[in-house]
């Protein structure tokens, strides 16, 4: 099949302009002059074979959608994102959701060629038009699903929906309104990126809610979640999210409710793992409790250093633990950090393609390494 040269520009065009960049900027990043850029964008000119391959690693993008004329990639729906929403995403927000996407794909590509299915699929029909309910039955079924009883309460939320074949992934944006979103990526499914600018409190409850627009908004190829937005999807989700983490079942269970003091909010919000706001809705609307109490749990909220992160475990020293946040901060979480290196060490992906799916250079590569206790096979 010949290769478009214009189709090709515009794909190159289109990525440059959707992540706010010059020529200049790209010419900066790559080596590759900019008289070239603008011939390559023009389709005036093809790129060699190298070029394309640091322009699709520079736009972290499959090579293969450059050279092909009909496969599929995000870069539609990133378009209409950004176009609906390019107000209230800066630069660099930008670029945080295009390497959100890329690592998405690349987890999906690892998962497929290391032969792993997800644990716990999982499909829910809605019926009727009701919204919030559809957000309590959805919970309940998932619950039900996952086999939690009445009083559980999921430990580490990410790795739950990642169970579902969900692709969660924390990264932390420049706008503190966006508190995660949802994509529907065409090759790699249902992804969730979280605001790990967030309280990690708030993380497992927008992870809950992005879960949400996952299960019940199928029909969306995307769904940003701003906070205090009141469309009835953004308050299913909510309701979702706290059903599925606080069901009242579970809240029936706890002693003493309608007479707390605010130190007894703080113990049982760090218990449940969610805010003291949180904790005081769902109490609520269980009739658990009255207005003067709910006040009273609302009015405090749980110490930062009581607040545990489950891919942060109080026992790492501060040091690894300093630097896993870095990474945690970029989307780099212990699951995918250990998956591309298990995918490594069967011989699934060369040195250089768990550089690029780590994105990371070979002197960072070696660090995270050491820093996972993981060895690299150089001898390949």
């Amino acid at each position: 099949m010949t290769l478009d040269l214009h189709l090709l520009g515009g794909k190159l065009r289109r990525y440059r302009e959707q992540l706010l960049l010059t020529h200049a900027d790209v010419t900066a990043a790559t080596g590759i002059a900019e008289g070239d850029l603008r011939a390559f964008e023009g389709g005036e000119r093809s790129p060699s074979g190298d070029q394309i391959l640091i322009l699709a690693d520079f736009y972290k993008c499959d090579y293969r959608f450059f050279l092909s004329n009909d496969r599929l990639a995000p870069l539609d729906q990133t378009e209409m994102l950004f176009r609906r929403h390019g107000d209230e995403l800066t630069a660099r927000d930008r670029w945080a959701i295009q390497e959100f996407l890329f690592l998405c794909e690349s987890e999906q590509s690892i998962l497929v060629d290391l032969g792993r299915r997800p644990d716990h699929p999982f499909q829910f029909t809605k019926h009727g038009t009701f919204f919030k309910q559809h957000g309590v039955e959805a919970a309940q079924a998932l619950r039900k699903h996952l086999g939690l009883t009445a009083a559980a309460i999921p430990s580490d939320i990410f790795e739950t929906f990642r169970s579902l074949g969900f692709h969660v992934f924390r990264r932390k944006l420049d706008n503190s309104e966006i508190s995660g979103l949802c994509i529907r990526h065409p090759t790699a499914g249902p992804c969730l990126l979280v605001n790990y600018g967030e309280d990690v409190y708030r993380q497992r409850f927008t992870a809950a809610h992005e879960a949400a627009h996952a299960i019940l908004d199928a029909d969306q190829e995307f769904v940003v979640s701003f906070q205090g937005k009141s469309e009835l999807p953004e308050v299913r989700a909510n309701i979702f999210a706290s059903a599925f983490l606080l069901p009242p079942e579970a809240l029936k269970t706890i002693p003493d409710v309608a007479t707390w003091t605010q130190e007894k909010a703080q113990l049982w919000a760090a218990k449940l793992k969610v805010s003291t706001k949180a904790l005081s809705i769902a109490l609520s609307k269980a009739g658990l409790v009255a207005d003067a109490t709910e006040r009273v749990i609302s009015s405090v909220s749980v110490p930062a250093d009581a607040k545990v992160d489950p891919e942060l475990p109080a026992s790492l020293a501060p040091g690894p633990k300093s630097r896993k946040q870095e990474l945690l901060q970029r989307g780099l979480s212990d699951y995918y950090v250990r998956l591309c290196f298990e995918a490594h060490q069967q011989g699934k992906v060369s040195i250089g393609r768990l550089a690029e799916a780590l994105l990371l250079d070979s002197r960072d590569l070696l660090a995270l390494a050491g820093l996972f206790n993981q060895r690299l096979a150089y001898a390949e």
